[in-house]
């Protein structure tokens, strides 16, 4: 299975947009090495600014560049980019509804063994709750060009997510991404599952699994949580009567509150959310860690057997 980091095509990609439109700009918070952006800063230095340790004044030169016609990309781990400058995304690019576009590298649980103060499970609902501000998180490195490229031609502030691991390649080299619109990999009738990032692969495995005992299970890559994909949501409830939504993020304002706001105001139908439960997590290694939270396939069959059984 091809393996490729959702960080390392971001860099590349960002490469050959520079090339592309002169006005791109990249700002970084002295973690270039690890956010990738360092090849940008290799083929266009003048083009390239590393703020230091100071992600406000990272947000805040961002939102500048901006207004004077420019389109920054601005990265750090999530943790720093969206918790550190939470109020400069609020206040400077959100309420003027800049061109800025926030892709963090280092999100959810699988930075590993950095432990709790650098695991990002709560960007989600940082970045969701704000107006104006577009969030993705692409299931893999294919569909991470793709957001790219297409985040670079929307008009608007936007944050992506990307991790740190490499994770497995789960869509096609000919995949559209859409903004806004949810992809189905897996048609079902039992049961939806509804995942993004690093989750979509670890709920195909699972729906592999649970066909073999006969119940069907749809897929769907929700890549992007805001704005999400509503009437997706609406049909699977209605063909499906069960939906179980996955992510690497708490089980608390991500992708399984955004889905279950469409669901009960809509069509009401049997839910499981699985994430990170209300708790900071350990360090360890990142399969370990996806263990230790049940982020891993046999759980989400095993919660899908469950939630069968509440239709």
């Amino acid at each position: 299975m091809e393996m490729l980091g959702t960080r390392d095509v971001y860099g590349k990609t960002l490469v050959e947009l520079g090339r592309e439109n002169e006005n791109i700009v990249v700002l970084d918070a002295d973690l270039s090495e690890s956010t990738r952006t360092k090849y940008f800063a290799k083929e266009f230095p003048h083009r390239f600014f590393n703020m230091g340790v100071a992600e406000q004044d990272l947000i805040g030169t961002a939102a500048g560049l901006a207004l004077g016609g420019k389109l920054p990309f601005v990265s750090s781990f999530a943790i720093f980019l969206a918790g550190k400058g939470w109020e400069q995304i609020r206040q400077s690019i959100c309420i003027p509804n800049l061109n800025v576009k926030l892709v963090a590298s280092h999100g959810g649980i699988t930075v590993g063994e950095d432990g709790a103060s650098h695991h990002c499970t709560e960007d989600f609902a940082l970045m969701r709750v704000l107006p104006n501000m577009m969030v993705i998180c692409p299931a893999d490195g294919v569909e991470t060009e793709k957001v790219i490229r297409e985040i670079a031609e929307h008009r608007g502030p936007v944050y992506v997510r990307l991790a740190r691991a490499k994770s497995p390649v789960v869509l096609d080299r000919n995949y559209q991404f859409q903004l806004g619109r949810s992809f189905t990999l897996r048609e079902g009738k039992n049961l939806t599952m509804i995942a993004t990032g690093i989750m979509v692969y670890r709920c195909l495995r699972a729906a592999e699994e649970l066909d073999k005992e006969g119940i069907s299970a749809a897929v769907v890559n929700m890549s992007t949580l805001k704005p999400i994909d509503a009437p997706a949501i609406v049909r699977a409830a209605r063909q499906t009567g069960a939906i179980l939504t996955a992510e690497e993020h708490l089980v608390i304002g991500g992708l399984g509150s955004a889905v279950a706001e469409v669901v009960s105001q809509n069509y009401p139908v049997p839910m499981r959310i699985i994430g990170v439960d209300d708790i900071f997590g350990p360090s360890g290694s990142a399969e370990e860690l996806m263990e230790h939270f049940g982020l891993t396939f046999p759980f989400i069959a095993e919660a899908a057997r469950q939630l069968l059984k509440r239709k």
